[in-house]
């Protein structure tokens, strides 16, 4: 398959899971802001923080409010990873590797541009975010599906699910990070339920609430949070989880093509490394700097795999 064509499908898979991301960073904010509203713009700006996006940011506002925080997270076309940005670079994607797609696959990516272009057309109303955080989180879950349900699984499948899983794994970390930066309360609140309902707003912006209580009877703990959210292999936005698949997926690319890159090597030692580290390994280093550790580790392997299969 041409360098062209992988690069195609993996940047349009990445581009629909961060619009998803950048959904779910304002749900986070939004759920942390009404258990913390004296924060203020202290809030916002770590959020932006996390995102990576506040520089740009600074350049076009003088603070961080809320309204102008969420309207750039989610339509500000100067910033790259705004949910409009991302889903209009995605359609963009899809249309260059348009003969790669099914059309059930296309019509999804077509439809969710249309439909999220109109609703984010004008600033949304703080009343309607949680229904516009929802229908961009059910809008890219249906190409999702259409994606899983049409797609041949051959080297088109397997780039376009890399292209998800190292987005997404950078997504948990960040979301760990706003409640680092942003959430964590004085230290005399720990344990609290002012805490709690902090990292119960973490699951719940990750879509893990309920699988956290399957998983843990007990009161929310940030040790358990952080070690579903890291470790645990079985929860579908876990980092251990992710890194399984895209392991998985370039297993597959090294049968298929008979070729093995600095990509592999990269996943393979993080895949490894989350396997054998336990949660206690990761608070003793400082959940923080876990989190920004992984982050480069997870840019350079995307940067990797560019150069191992000629992204270009």
């Amino acid at each position: 398959m041409l360098g062209r064509t992988a690069n195609g499908l993996y940047w349009m898979f990445r581009y629909i899971e961060r619009a998803e991301n950048s959904a779910r960073l304002v749900d986070a904010g939004l759920r942390m802001s009404l258990t913390r509203s004296h924060l203020g713009e202290d809030n916002w700006e770590s959020v932006l923080q996390s995102s990576g996006v506040i520089d740009i940011y600074e350049q076009r506002y003088e603070s961080a409010t809320s309204a102008d925080a969420v309207d750039f997270l989610l339509r500000e076309t100067t910033n790259p990873s705004s949910v409009l940005s991302c889903i209009e670079a995605a359609r963009s994607n899809a249309r260059m590797v348009r003969t790669a797609l099914t059309r059930e696959t296309w019509e999804a990516v077509n439809e969710c541009y249309l439909d999220l272009k109109s609703m984010l057309a004008r600033r949304v109303k703080a009343a309607d975010l949680p229904e516009v955080i929802d229908a961009i989180k059910r809008k890219t879950g249906l190409i999702r599906g259409a994606f899983h349900g049409t797609m041949l699984r051959n080297d088109l499948f397997n780039f376009s699910r890399i292209g998800t899983f190292i987005e997404r794994a950078d997504n948990t970390a960040r979301i760990l990070d706003v409640k680092y930066y942003v959430l964590l309360p004085a230290v005399s609140q720990v344990g609290t339920a002012i805490d709690n309902v902090q990292w119960e707003s973490i699951l719940r912006s990750v879509s893990a609430h309920r699988s956290y209580g399957w998983v843990y009877e007990a009161e929310y703990k940030a040790a358990n949070i952080a070690d579903f959210l890291i470790l645990n292999g079985r929860m579908p936005r876990s980092l251990a989880y992710c890194y399984d698949k895209i392991n998985s997926n370039l297993g597959y690319l090294e049968r298929e093509y008979g070729e093995r890159h600095n990509a592999h090597d990269t996943s393979g030692n993080t895949l490894k490394s989350l396997r054998n580290c336990s949660i206690k390994d990761v608070m003793d280093q400082g959940l923080h700097e876990y989190i920004e550790t992984f982050i480069t580790q997870n840019n350079r392997l995307s940067q990797e795999i560019s150069d191992g299969y000629r992204f270009y």
